[in-house]
């Protein structure tokens, strides 16, 4: 009978070793048990906002590599200031991202920061609002747009995430 037994007991436990992880499943997925969460993006998207070189400025914007293009027609010094010092916090990634501060047509002057372009809204669009922040593509695709006062960490963790996901290009092998 011992003999009938052993061939069971392994025949047994070779199903339960295929079907153990299918339940443990089931019940991690009915049950929301230890299922790590999605990283999802700070900023959101902005499929409204069309892609830079049909924003209505005064001038086309050139510049390469990724943006982080903002609206500075309220307290422009301390965008430009909060902005630069983001900018700068990227270390030796801040050569890849520049900084695209538009102005309003009328306003005076200003003097640019290290790393960033200054360009006029002909006319303010409907989807932008003073102080809003979007982060653009080397194309000049919108993929994140930021409400004014956004809270730099999470702007710093979108944007460091992009940089990491998206290495650098060799330009000798192309």
């Amino acid at each position: 009978m011992s003999a009938i037994r052993y061939p069971r007991v392994k025949l047994l436990l070779l199903m339960a070793l295929f079907a153990v992880p299918l339940v443990v499943a089931w019940v991690m997925v009915t049950w929301r048990v230890a299922i790590p969460e999605a990283r999802t993006a700070h900023g959101r998207l902005a499929p409204e906002v069309p892609a830079l070189a049909e924003w209505p400025l005064l001038a086309p914007a050139t510049g390469e590599g990724w943006r982080l293009a903002f609206d500075c027609r309220l307290d422009c010094a301390d965008q430009a200031d909060r902005w630069w010092r983001l900018h700068r916090a990227l270390g030796r990634e801040a050569p890849r991202v520049e900084r695209l501060r538009i102005v309003a047509a009328g306003a005076p002057g200003q003097e640019t920061l290290p790393g960033e372009r200054l360009a006029r809204w002909r006319m303010p669009p409907a989807w932008s609002e003073p102080g809003a922040l979007w982060l653009l593509s080397p194309q000049g695709e919108v993929l994140l747009g930021y409400s004014p006062g956004a809270p730099l960490r999470e702007v710093m963790d979108d944007l460091q995430h992009l940089l990491r996901v998206n290495p650098e290009r060799d330009l000798a092998s192309n």
